[in-house]
Parts: structure tokens; C-alpha cells; sequence
């Protein structure tokens, strides 16, 4: 009885620091794979990043603003609007603010689309907000995707 107290112990033990490791291990490469507003705004004052808004049509009609030098793409739409884009340039992507999980999503699709160079946006268009950066009113029309 005691054997299997302990078994089930064990077990705890490995399955929470499994988990434990896991989440560290995402927490890093969010971390390497994301860019501080400071040094954005730097980067995009020197030209030397292409930038995307990645937002979801209901946040883009929350709040109709870009930051300047942005390119608007719906995330539906990003395989289709980004054929012809350099796969090996600074980019750096942004969406509403997300949590890991969401920058862990769209860094696997801007991955899987080849892109090899590109960063998230930490914080995402709220986190450049807070810093006191500039936003733009988005005046262009899109499509609010209401397909299921």
C-alpha cells in the first residue's frame, strides 16, 4: 500500500514538472521570438522591419487604428496576401494584445509560412499603446469574416 502511495507520488511529481518544463520551454521561445515597442519603434524610424497588423476583423472594429508603416492583413486571409512577401526580411507581427497561447499560434503560422525572420510584437497593438507610440485611423475597408 505504501509502494503505490508513493508510485502515485512519483507520478504526480513527473507529470506537473512535465507540464512545468513545457510551459518554460514556450515561455522562452515566445520571449526570443518577441520584440519590445521600444525597439520597434526604433526599427521602424530606421526602415529596417516590415510590419503586420494580423488582428481579427471584431478587434480591427473595436479599435480602428493601425500603427504607422503597418500593413492590414486578415489572419484568414494570410497565406493568400503574403505569397509574394520576402520570407528572410525583419518582420514583426501584431495583433490585439493575446496571451501566450495566442502568440505561440501566430508565430507557428508566420513559421509555417516560411517566414524565417519574423517577431511578435510584445504586448501587441495595447502594449504599443501603453508605451505612448502612434496609432492611425485605419480608413480602408475590410470584410468582417462571419463564415463558420
Amino acid at each position: 500500500m505504501e509502494a503505490m502511495a508513493i508510485g502515485a507520488a512519483a507520478l504526480c511529481v513527473l507529470i506537473f514538472g512535465g507540464i512545468t518544463t513545457r510551459r518554460l520551454r514556450a515561455k522562452r521561445r515566445i520571449a526570443a521570438s518577441s520584440i519590445e515597442p521600444e525597439a520597434l519603434y526604433d526599427l521602424l524610424h530606421a526602415k529596417e522591419v516590415l510590419l503586420y497588423d494580423v488582428r481579427q476583423p471584431l478587434d480591427f472594429l473595436a479599435h480602428p487604428e493601425i500603427i504607422p508603416g503597418a500593413t492590414r492583413i486578415a489572419p484568414k486571409d494570410i497565406a493568400e496576401q503574403t505569397a509574394s512577401f520576402s520570407r528572410d526580411q525583419n518582420s514583426v507581427i501584431y495583433c490585439t494584445g493575446g496571451d501566450d497561447e495566442t502568440f505561440e499560434m501566430v508565430l507557428g503560422k508566420g513559421r509555417a509560412l516560411n517566414f524565417t525572420r519574423v517577431k511578435l510584437l510584445k504586448g501587441g497593438l495595447a502594449g504599443w499603446k501603453a508605451k505612448g507610440y502612434p496609432v492611425e485611423e485605419y480608413k480602408s475597408s475590410f470584410h468582417l469574416d462571419t463564415a463558420t
